[in-house]
């Protein structure tokens, strides 16, 4: 059992018979009455987020998650198929099960997928990956009137705000948490 005193962004656990992963909380202290956790949780199966408040001092049956280290093969459809570096099988994933994840897939690239009692829940993608320009806009100098930035089509897809001198067919490094350009890769 985990308490609300030692949550933090990350952790997983059981309530309510689902899983959930912590994706941001808040302690509030009320003036005269007792403090509260508010929380976001995403739930690991539908990839659903939720905001509940609780009590100070509640507890949660913490999920311990195993991870393994799998490689992304291919899809087909709305379907993704990851293959792990020891056995050689192939895991598969709806786009629903991935959420944003699959707009950072590159063929080859390692990932780590979290199992929960030997069922595969998620992937996590690295913090951050390098993507190739496909399409944007030229940009011009002293072309500032909309705070520097222009869209940028990315070759899985994803459109990214990125400074006006990324020009098409440069690399550039996103996070994968927000989807923010970082900066440009030589």
């Amino acid at each position: 059992m985990i308490s609300t005193g030692d949550l933090k962004k990350g952790i997983s656990i059981e309530m309510d018979g689902q899983l959930f992963t912590i994706v941001e909380w808040q302690h509030i202290k009320m003036g005269r009455g007792g403090a509260i956790v508010r929380i976001k949780l995403r739930n690991l199966r539908t990839g659903a987020i939720i905001e509940r408040t609780f009590d100070a001092g509640e507890r949660f049956q913490r999920a311990y998650l195993d991870r393994k280290t799998v490689q992304y093969s291919y899809s087909d459809g709305d379907t993704y198929y990851f293959m792990d570096n020891e056995t050689y099988e192939m895991t598969p994933f709806t786009e629903k099960q991935l959420g944003d994840a699959k707009n950072y897939l590159l063929d080859g690239m390692q990932l780590e997928v979290a199992y929960y009692n030997d069922e595969p829940i998620t992937v996590d993608p690295p913090i951050t990956v390098d993507l190739v320009v496909t399409y944007t806009e030229p940009g011009f100098k002293g072309d500032t009137a909309t705070g520097g930035t222009k869209p940028a089509t990315v070759e899985t897809g994803l459109t990214v705000q990125v400074p006006l001198f990324v020009s098409t067919g440069d690399k550039i490094r996103v996070k994968t948490d927000t989807g923010a350009y970082v900066e440009r890769v030589v």
